[in-house]
Formats: structure tokens, sequence, C-alpha cells
């Protein structure tokens, strides 16, 4: 029997206990961004680890300056074979704003096929798959196709910190021939694809102070520098109306990407699609560009969040004395992050109003990541997407980023690829998240496919 249908027998004959098992992953609260919910991540943790060396893989949990990495590996003692190098994550996003949940975002409810929890799709669905599909293969033949690492780290929501820590030490023990970033989408299930590049990411929180108190709009209303007024008057130079942004040197770097490299790429955008999705319009992106170049080969400056003041039910009349934004980039390659980190930073301080205090700091950057289609893995996920599926297997780039992506690549010295099976309307990081239980089986069948291809 192939491992296509052996994976996808076994995922059939044991569905019951692998949903169980999925959705106590699920239940863990691991938001990495928050603190308050540390112990929640480290018992994420220690129950994967559990899990992932349940079948015969040697686990270590490496200590980092915040939480732990989990590094299980199988290795064949008797042949020299490819090792793989799989990497995801166990963190998730927050789940604000709470009262837009169909369903409690922690307790996992399977409605028409589909498991609606925080991180179904990101990236817990994906990581599960990963870890099913290698226990299956060990439980039938005691040994994997291939030598197999998979480095999963708890911090990919919040910077990626941890894993920075420890990556120089610990270089040596992700050595690598191939690399597996399983943390991607596709358009559609009839559409499969292989991701060839993801965009980079820097992020900065900016805290805007005017006074050591709220105060009376009244009485200092026209005599007080409101600090929303500042941040709002600073972030609305910070682009024009077509989309560009104004941060001095941002698309210095920055390469057009040519007409032979889009016709290796399925640049398919359905708009109806969109809007039926999201209910919204593709057009926040700079004028000249159409939605998927906007997303795929442009970096972007976004506002992802502005506090301050009151914003509860009725009205409190407030000059508050703090405000705050959570500023984004997304950075193409040749893009340095730490480079545009600074620019946005000496950008808000040049314009800070006199009177306004300023803190500003960065809080987590990864470089943009592009992988050659003649990579050998890059071949044998596509074969594997197409022996699986049954459908013709396309290339893609993605618009998120996988901050420590393009330096554990490094470290690994291996090439990457990139690939999952999230779909654009599973709502990563909104409410209602969700991932298809037949994707599970699904992704179980393409890496095993993948792994059995690279040992062949």
């Amino acid at each position: 029997m192939s491992s296509v249908d052996f994976l996808k027998n076994y995922f059939d004959k044991n569905k019951t206990k692998l949903l169980e098992d999925f959705f106590t992953f699920l239940r863990f609260q691991s938001i990495s961004t928050d603190s308050a919910y540390a112990s929640e991540v480290l018992d994420c943790a220690k129950w994967l680890a559990k899990y992932a060396g349940s079948s015969g893989m040697q686990v270590e949990l490496w200590e980092t300056v915040r939480y732990p990495v989990i590094f299980a590996e199988w290795k064949d003692k008797t042949k020299d074979l490819p090792t793989v190098l799989i990497y995801f994550h166990y963190d998730v996003q927050p789940v604000d704003p709470i009262e837009l949940w169909t369903y409690p975002p922690f307790e996992p409810t399977l409605v028409d096929g589909e498991i609606y929890a925080r991180g179904a799709m990101d990236d817990k669905g994906q990581a599960f798959y990963v870890i099913a599909a290698l226990n299956a293969m060990l439980e039938r033949d005691g040994k994997l196709p291939v030598n197999v690492k998979l480095c999963i780290e708890g911090e990919e929501e919040c910077g990626s910190q941890g894993i920075k820590s420890v990556l120089e030490e610990k270089a040596s023990q992700l050595k690598a021939d191939h690399f597996f970033v399983v943390d991607l989408g596709i358009h559609a299930l009839d559409k499969p694809a292989v991701t060839l590049g993801i965009r980079g990411i820097t992020t900065v929180t900016v805290e805007l102070k005017g006074s050591n108190t709220d105060l009376h709009s009244g009485t200092h209303g026209g005599v007080a520098y409101n600090p929303l007024h500042a941040l709002v008057e600073i972030l609305s130079k910070m682009r024009d109306s077509d989309g560009k942004v104004l941060i001095p040197g941002f698309y210095d770097n920055v390469i057009e990407i040519s007409e032979a490299e889009k016709k290796e790429l399925d640049l398919s955008f359905d708009l109806e699609e969109y809007k039926q999705l999201f209910g919204g319009l593709p057009n926040g992106g700079e004028k000249n560009y159409s939605p998927i170049e906007s997303s795929w080969t442009r970096p972007t400056l976004e506002i992802n969040g502005i506090g301050g003041g009151y914003s509860g039910e009725g009205f409190k009349t407030v000059i508050p004395a703090k405000a705050t934004a959570k500023i984004s980039c997304r950075l193409v390659p040749n893009m340095d992050p730490s480079k545009i980190t600074n620019s946005v930073i000496e950008f808000i301080k040049a314009r800070i109003p006199e009177g306004i205090e300023v803190n500003i700091h960065a809080d987590g950057e990864g470089a943009a990541l592009i992988t050659p289609i003649n990579t050998p893995g890059v071949k044998a996920v596509k074969q594997a997407f197409e022996e699986v599926t049954g459908h013709k297997t396309s290339y893609i780039l993605s618009g998120g980023s996988i901050p420590i992506a393009e330096k554990l690549g490094n470290a690994a010295n291996a090439k990457t690829v990139l690939f999952g099976y999230g779909l654009p309307g599973d709502n990563l990081h909104a409410p209602n998240e969700h991932f298809g239980v037949e994707r599970i089986k699904l992704g179980m069948a393409t890496v095993g496919r993948a792994l059995e291809l690279i040992g062949k």
C-alpha cells in the first residue's frame, strides 16, 4: 500500500482518537504575546513534547529566554538517509474581540466538517497533521523514509525571541538537507500550491504621553495637547492617498518582480470571493499594483491597533494622558528589517510635538524568504500534493510572515519549502478561526508522501 493510501486509511480508522487528541491540543490557551497565559503556553509545550515522542522520536525541551522550543528527532541508525527539518509553532493569537466568536475559542466545536477554535488553522492544525503522520508511519514500520527533525516554537506570534536566543547554540542539531515550514495555505482544495516565498516583518509599539493623568476636556480642551491628536497626526503622514509609504528610504532596496517570475506563479484573484469572504474591497494597497501583487510582492505599513482615552459604552469627556499605536511593516526580499524598524522610529520621533513624551520599542522582526522552484524539496512537495489531491499543483507566494524562517533555514544550511493546507476563509488571527477535518487527512498524506519521495 502506498504511503498516500496508508495515511488516508489510517486517518479514517483512527479518526475519533485523532480528533480527541487534536481537541486536547486546541484547548490549551497558548497565547504567547500575553504573559497572563504563560502557564498555559508551558503546559501546551509539555503536552506536545509528550505527544511528539509517543511513537519513538527522541524529544528535548530547549529552554529559552521565554517559552521552550520542542526539538524532536528520529534518525536511522543503519542507513545514511537525507535529513528533513520541519518547523511549526504551538502558540496562538489572542482571541479579541471575544464577543464576535460564535463558539468558545478554546472549546473546539465541530460544525459541518470544520473545527472552530483559536489556533485550529494557525498553526495547531498543521502541526498536528505533521506529528500524526510521523506517528502513524512509525507505528506501522518502526522507521521513517528519511531522518526527521522537528523544531516547534512557542513564540511565532510575538516575534520568536525565544528561539532566536538559542539558535546559535543549537545550530549543529538543526543541520539538515531539507527544511519544511508547515504554516502556509492554498487558494482552494482543488488548487493546491507550493509557496515559494513569504514577506518579512517588523513591528513597533508607540506610546505618547501628554500629562500624568486624564484631563477634563472642558477645562483643558484647547489648552493641553491631546496625545491622541498627536498620534493621529503622525500616523496620517506615513502613507499617501495612493497607498505609498512615505517613510524615507522605505523602498530603497525593493526589487520589482520580473515578468518571467510572474509567469511562474498563479496570480489569479477572485474579487467576488474576496468580497464575500471578508465583506470589504481589496483596495488598500498601492494603486498601481493588483491586490495579489500588493499582497505578495510589495512592502506595506499597517496600523494594527490604536488605544487611548475612553471607548466604552456612553461617553466620557477626557483628554487621555496617553495614546498608543501598534505598527507593522511587511517586507520583501532585500529589505533589512532592522533598517526599516529604525526608519519608522526616526520618522515618528522627528514629528513629536513639543510637550509630548514618546516611548517607542521594537517588538520583533524577521526577513523575507524566497525559494527556487528547482529545489528538490519543492519538487517532492509538489508531486505529493498532486498525488494526494488529484489536482495540478501551482506555485504561489504568501503575504504573511514567519519571523524565524529565514534564520532557521540558514542555521540548518538547507533549502526551504513552504506549504500547508490553510484556506483564505479560515479566519486566522480573527474570531471563528477554523480548520477542516478533511484537511487533517490530506495534510497527513501529503507530508508522508513528500518525505517518502525525498527518501527515494
